[in-house]
């Protein structure tokens, strides 16, 4: 099955771009604290990003002390402006689809995701290569959209009171895992759902140890500035994993 590269689309990619670089997008204030917050000491690690965009993450990997540091994705357009706006010699940047790293021929201390997996249709696969590319005692940390977002693919996402408040968030279909197709900037982008259970257990079917989940939600600093943002506390955007191999 061909895979989609949806982030080489002109219409997706400057509607993604503009998103991201408003400072108050949902990338700044939950995915991307609670990701490097789950993350080890770097100095001195080999690093592989997994859909690595722009390479914001792969040039703070450097910042940290990395010594090495791999960013692959399948969008030309995304590399073309990581190694613009994020250049560095010690970060190197590749193309390349997630599902290829099995040709790799390197070890790393951390592979990081950030929001790319649920675009993979074989995720069992992807983590069973994780965990070959990881030297003992690394780490596999990665984001993605939160199931009860991902198994949503149409109709109304709210149910609303008389005055139009969201009372909560609509969930149809969640335990069937598969592909969804929705519009995101552009119609027909893909997406695939996977349960709490199917996230888990291919992970430690592959060998990992479940180190760490988090939901990242609003606090009361963010809910003052941004009130807008109380719609997670009814359904989280995110999901953050953190699993070790074994040393």
């Amino acid at each position: 099955m061909p895979r989609q590269n949806i982030y080489d689309n002109e219409t997706f990619f400057a509607g993604y771009r503009a998103l991201r670089e408003r400072a108050d997008n949902a990338n700044n204030l939950f995915e991307t604290p609670a990701l490097l917050a789950l993350l080890p000491t770097l100095e001195g690690k080999a690093v592989l990003d997994l859909g690595c965009g722009c390479g914001d993450h792969c040039a703070e990997f450097a910042r940290r002390g990395a010594r090495r540091v791999l960013g692959v994705d399948i969008s030309e357009k995304m590399l073309a402006g990581a190694r613009r706006e994020n250049s560095c010699p010690r970060v190197e940047y590749r193309l390349m689809a997630m599902e290829d790293i099995g040709a790799l021929r390197e070890r790393f201390d951390l592979v990081v995701s950030s929001l790319a997996i649920h675009y993979v249709e074989d995720y069992a696969g992807l983590v069973r290569r994780v965990y070959d590319l990881l030297n003992p005692g690394g780490a596999f940390v990665f984001s993605q959209e939160h199931p009860l977002s991902t198994c949503f693919s149409g109709g109304e996402r709210w149910t609303r009171d008389e005055r139009g408040e969201k009372l909560f968030a609509n969930v149809s279909n969640y335990s069937v895992d598969g592909e969804r197709e929705s519009t995101w900037f552009v119609e027909g982008v893909k997406k695939y759902h996977r349960t709490f259970s199917t996230v888990v257990n291919a992970l430690a079917d592959a060998g990992f140890v479940i180190e760490r989940f988090v939901e990242p939600v609003p606090d009361a600093a963010i809910l003052a500035a941004h009130p807008e943002q109380r719609d997670l506390l009814h359904k989280p955007d995110f999901l953050l994993v953190k699993a070790g191999k074994k040393a």
